[in-house]
């Protein structure tokens, strides 16, 4: 979701995709409430926080959601998707595995989202470096490939975890400011499937960027 009330203050719904165990939901706590837990658990079901950051002298609300990667949550994907005008696509730099399955998360992604979301590829856990399987160059190939932002990040440490977010939000904004996403049939549409959802968590229901270098 897009929106923009009287007083020039925006929602936008950013989703956080990806293989369990890659990090995500650190991420989400380090960008939300500088918080890391090391003994942090698999999602179970959806939920998701907000984080206001000022654009422009405007009041940018990012709600960013957050899912296991886990197969067995794959019914939530659905309510996860929709709305979502921002995506991090993430995989941990210390298992290639998790870099292999980005394409089959972005396909996932193109099948639920029908509006034009901002996508950053993150490689997370660049602490890991001395047992790093997948190196900033292939991380950067990808996302040249597929028209990616791309960044390496440690939840961890908090590198660029803030900088990973405020690009996908600017990148967000700067759509709207072209009025790309404020169109009267878009406003239409995020009003039809609105998602209701009591105390952020909801367990019942179920493409183009620039490249931006990473920095560590």
């Amino acid at each position: 979701m897009a929106e923009a009330g009287g007083g020039e203050e925006y929602l936008f719904k950013i989703v956080v995709i990806g293989d369990s165990a890659v990090g995500k939901s650190n991420l989400l706590s380090r960008f939300a409430r500088d918080e890391f837990d090391h003994n942090s658990k698999a999602t179970i079901g959806v939920e998701f926080q907000t984080q206001v950051v000022e654009l422009d002298g405007k009041e940018i609300k990012a709600q960013v959601w957050d899912t296991a990667g886990q197969e067995r949550f794959r019914a939530v994907t659905s309510a996860y998707y929709r709305g979502a005008v921002g995506a991090l696509i993430v995989y941990d730099i210390s298992r290639k595995s998790t870099f292999e399955s980005i394409k089959r998360w972005l396909d996932e992604l193109n099948i639920h989202c029908d509006t034009t979301v901002a996508r950053m590829l993150v490689g997370n856990k660049c602490d890991l470096e001395n047992i790093r399987e997948v190196s900033v160059d292939e991380g950067k190939g990808l996302a040249e490939e597929e028209g990616l932002f791309f960044i390496e990040t440690s939840a961890l440490d908090s590198t660029n975890v803030n900088k990973a977010f405020e690009i996908v939000i600017r990148e967000i904004y700067d759509k709207v400011s072209r009025k790309i996403l404020n169109s009267d049939s878009y406003k239409a549409e995020l009003s039809v499937n609105r998602v209701s959802l009591a105390n952020g968590v909801d367990l019942s229901k179920e493409k183009n960027g620039a490249l931006s270098c990473c920095s560590r």
